[in-house]
């Protein structure tokens, strides 16, 4: 239905890419806003929330974008700033030989032919920038050196392109220099920002964020109605009503999860199974209805706007008076707090060192964040043989599991996810090795271009995932893609319906709940989509 109200091609067409460069230089190449390539941008309520700049009602198909009488000087005077504050900007600026070891690795690269997709060329349109104004080489030799001048072309460049990056980081797994091509996008947004040039897609949800607690703007109210849908139809499947404590105060541990869960098909499933393992094991928690998002699309902003956020976790968590933090199967929430949290926010010393309640397990690597992930919760749950589980309750399925970008690159969550799989399921196949773990492809629709008028991209970038889990379908009859990232549930239906429409797409905690043997449970004869289980068709 989305794919034809977009007149996208289909898959055939679409895949005719042509990787021939074009033969003017790079420099000398126009930047086209196609249709389905690009999202609409920020809009001008949403900055004004935020305090942002220059709050107007613009298209990037206009041909005056409306910028400040003095946008170069602020442009210029930002990356100047941001120079003097990372020296890791000014590393990556100035070490790049053009290898060309990263070109190819770019999902969106793979997917459109588009050399300034490639990390090097997309890194090289900031770089050419920073040569033209801030290098002696640069001022001397310009174009020879590959500076240039910046221009209103070169900003429309840049937010065509920048915008193209799903700050994935599979590029720099395979720098011989370790250049993290993503920072650089990070800090070429922050620039856009400073003139009003974003996308609505990732201003809407900090906005929200900053007003409700969450990205899709659930207000509380709103959120206890959801999760008295969920005890509902858990109680149809199961038997059993659940108690579920919302700011509750004085509890051992405060869970966030993403607002990805508490909305749409499905996240919701997932959120299902937190709730029935929780009941399971009698955990001593509360849910919030001021930090009710584990999500940061700070990161996908500013530097000051991901510390905005990521704030609201750990003032709730000292306000409840909790011991640490259980945190959801979220992407962006765990890159900023196993990456950036430190530097920005400082350590979360007025908590404990986190300790499951229920195995004595201490978690050593949260000793600064307090936050536990709650798929190491679980597999230590499963290592500990503290819940029942049948397997054969999902024989139905035949699982893959994708590598979300942030937590596998950004904070080697490898391993457990696969163990909690392996063991709520019997059967599980990996797909291609230079695709998962470390090396793992995006979705195609992170850092905020998971939107529909973005469609096309999306395709292209999901292409090299895509292709992967049509592999392991067409050799093991996969019928399932497992995943622990919300964004990653909602762009990836779309991609399998495109690619591969017998693949759909699931939370690894709702593999869990249809697994969960609960204490007084009921017959169980539906999973939690409330479809028969295997074998009671």
């Amino acid at each position: 239905m989305i794919m034809a109200e977009l007149k996208i091609p289909r898959p055939a067409d679409l895949l005719k890419i042509d990787y021939h460069p074009p033969r003017p230089r790079w420099m000398n190449t126009s930047t086209i806003f196609k249709p389905g390539t690009w999202s609409y941008p920020g809009k001008p309520r949403n900055l004004e929330l935020l305090g942002m700049p220059n709050p107007r009602d613009w298209s990037p198909k206009d041909e005056d974008w409306k910028l400040p009488a003095d946008w170069k000087d602020i442009i210029l005077n930002g990356l100047r700033e941001r120079l003097n504050r990372f020296r890791s900007l000014r590393i990556f600026m100035d070490i790049c030989v053009r290898c060309g070891a990263c070109a190819d690795k770019c999902h969106f690269y793979i997917g459109s032919g588009d050399p300034k997709n490639m990390p090097v060329l997309r890194a090289e349109l900031l770089r050419s920038v920073y040569k033209n104004d801030f290098t002696a080489a640069g001022k001397i030799l310009g174009k020879l050196v590959g500076a240039r001048e910046l221009t209103c072309e070169v900003v429309k460049e840049w937010f065509y392109y920048f915008f193209q990056c799903t700050e994935c980081r599979r590029c720099s797994v395979f720098c011989p220099y370790g250049i993290d091509t993503a920072e650089i996008t990070m800090i070429a947004r922050e620039l856009l920002n400073l003139v009003g040039l974003n996308i609505n897609w990732v201003i809407e949800p900090v906005a929200n964020c900053y007003r409700t607690g969450n990205h899709l703007g659930i207000q509380p109210h709103a959120l206890m109605d959801i999760l008295e849908f969920c005890k509902d139809d858990i109680e149809t499947l199961t038997g059993i009503r659940l108690d579920i404590p919302v700011n509750k105060k004085g509890t051992e541990i405060l869970f966030i999860a993403p607002s990805g869960d508490f909305f749409a098909d499905p996240g919701i499933y997932t959120l299902m199974g937190y709730l029935m393992l929780f009941h399971e094991i009698d955990l001593d928690y509360t849910w919030s209805t001021y930090a009710s998002e584990g999500g940061n699309f700070g990161l996908f902003t500013s530097h000051e706007m991901m510390k905005r956020l990521n704030a609201k976790m750990y003032a709730e968590a000292k306000r409840l008076g909790v011991k640490y933090i259980l945190g959801g199967e979220c992407g962006h929430m765990w890159r900023v707090i196993h990456q950036y949290m430190n530097t920005l926010n400082g350590p979360a010393d007025f908590l404990d060192l986190p300790v499951s309640p229920i195995t004595g397990t201490t978690f050593d690597n949260a000793a600064s964040t307090k936050a536990v992930h709650i798929c190491e919760f679980t597999a230590d749950l499963i290592h500990h043989g503290k819940i029942i589980l049948d397997p054969s309750r999902n024989d139905d399925l035949c699982v893959t599991f994708h590598d979300s970008c942030n937590p596998a690159r950004g904070m080697g969550l490898l391993e457990e996810p696969r163990y909690i799989i392996r063991n709520v399921c019997n059967y599980f196949h990996e797909m291609p090795e230079n695709t998962i773990r470390e090396e793992t492809f995006c979705c195609g629709g992170g850092a905020g271009l998971g939107n529909d008028e973005n469609m096309e991209m999306r395709l292209r970038g999901g292409f090299p995932r895509a292709s992967a889990v049509k592999y392991v379908h067409e050799k093991y009859g996969v019928n399932r893609l497992a995943c622990i990232c919300a964004i990653d549930r909602a762009t990836l239906p779309p991609l399998m319906e495109y690619y591969v429409p017998a693949v759909n797409v699931s939370g690894v905690h709702e593999l869990v709940g249809n697994a969960l043997v609960m204490r007084g449970e009921k017959e169980r004869r539906a999973n939690l989509r409330g479809e028969p289980l295997p074998g009671g068709e």
